[in-house]
Formats: structure tokens, sequence, C-alpha cells
């Protein structure tokens, strides 16, 4: 049953093929909003993200974009609008996860892709979005996903944890700027969930249940829970949420420490 809380809005999710994302994407369209499909490689993934917003009665577009390229950040929005005339929602969800390389190894290049993607994508999105709602007259939400790695320091996760750290203070940036048009702009970050950047323990149960001793609730997060959380930010109920960071991780972050 649709509660309706995004009734005619629309929203642009990047990296919405698989995952967060796509969960999202579907948690949106059954709250009534229309959604742009952001994809970089999974086409399939896309479509089937597709088929499931349609289903639900509502409208999409599915778009590939390399988000760290500007250009085709500008492009997508100059599809989206096109087909939908407006966006009001902005969820910034795509990027790479960590190279697993210590820093006295990491080339430039690998690091490089990680700042581009994970915070240039966000910021080259996030500043179009900006213009186009101030134009409208203001109003509008932003949602950056980052993860709990914004805090918690990952031994050969240096290029992951740099550009999720930098995306917070992006967010934080851009709420002081953007309240005087009451647009919300807030930062999600998740714990462990199991999506493809956790391929290897949904693969393997016995890896799982090792990764999830150090999260209280002793369990990784189904995307679809990021997502109703989304939901709340993209909604009304959170016209007075801005600047807020919402760790979603079974209290991983509140046991660091435990047993020093």
């Amino acid at each position: 049953m649709t509660a309706g809380r995004l009734d005619g809005l629309v929203a642009l999710i990047t990296g919405s093929d698989s995952g967060i994302g796509q969960a999202s994407a579907i948690e949106f369209a059954h709250e009534g909003a229309d959604v742009v499909v952001h994809y970089l490689h999974d086409s399939n993934g896309a479509e089937d993200t597709r088929k499931e917003i349609e289903a639900a009665g509502r409208r999409a577009v599915v778009v590939q974009a390399d988000i760290s390229d500007e250009q085709q950040v500008e492009a997508m929005f100059d599809t989206a609008l096109a087909a939908f005339d407006t966006l009001d929602i902005l969820m910034n969800n795509a990027g790479v996860d960590a190279s697993g390389t210590p820093v006295a190894e990491l080339s430039t290049e690998v690091f490089d892709t990680a700042i581009r993607t994970n915070l240039y994508g966000a910021f080259f999105c996030c500043r179009r979005f900006a213009q186009l709602r101030i134009a409208a007259g203001g109003r509008g939400k932003i949602i950056n996903v980052t993860s709990v790695h914004e805090d918690i320091p990952n031994a050969g996760g240096a290029d992951y944890d740099c550009s999720k750290g930098a995306v917070r203070n992006l967010t934080r940036a851009l709420t002081l700027e953007l309240a005087p048009q009451q647009i919300n702009v807030n930062n999600l970050a998740p714990g462990m969930v199991l999506t493809p950047f956790n391929q290897p323990a949904i693969d393997d149960p016995t890896l799982l249940e090792e990764q999830v001793q150090s999260i209280p609730w002793k369990r990784a997060a189904q995307p679809s829970e990021i997502a109703r959380l989304a939901v709340f930010l993209a909604s009304s109920d959170a016209d007075y949420v801005t600047g807020a960071t919402y760790a979603m991780d079974g209290g991983l972050m509140r046991n660091l420490g435990q047993g020093a």
C-alpha cells in the first residue's frame, strides 16, 4: 500500500542499477515519486529498476553516465529535465569501493578514480541540482550517501575513506549555503550492507558470519532498510532536518574501542 510521502515529486538517484540505489528508487516509486535511474555499466540492472518503478505505477527514465565526468553529468541532468521538466530530489549514491591498497603502494590513478567518482561526482550533481532548485524558487532535498568509513579508518581504504569524508564536509557546506532557499542537505552513512560491494560475504555465509561479529546487532543491513531512511530524508517529514549525518550501521560505530 502506497503511503504517498513523495507524491508528485521527481528524484534522480545515481547508481540506481543495484544495491542501495536500486532499493531506494523502488521505495521512492512506492511512495509516489517518478525516478531518473542512473547507471554506469549495468544496463540490465537499470532496466530491472525501471520495470519495478513502472510496476509501482510511476514513471522512470534510464540514463547512462560516468559521474566522474563533468560533461556527462550535465548531459544526464539535461536528459532528466527533458523527461520530467523538474527535479525535486537528488540522491548521490553511485561510487567506487576502496582499492585495498596501502598508501605506500597506492598509485595516483587509483586514488584519483575514487576521488573523482565519489567526491567530484557528488559535487557535479549537487552543483547542477542547486542551480536548478534556486532558479525554481528554492526547496528540494539532497541526500549524499557516504559510509561509516567517513569516520572509521580502514587500512587499505585511504582512497575510499578520504572521498567519503570529503563528501560529508561537502554536505555540511551545502547545508549552510542552501538553507536560505530551504533546500535540505543530509548525509546517509551506512555500515555493512548486503550489496555488490559485499558480494564475497553474500556468496559465503561463513565469511559473512565472521564479518558481522564487530556489529552489535550481529548482522548486515538489507538495501531496503537504507532505502526507507532515504525516503524519510526525501519527504516533507524531514523538512527541518538538514546538515545531519545518519549512521545506519547496527551499532557498529558505537562498538569502536570495545575490548581495548
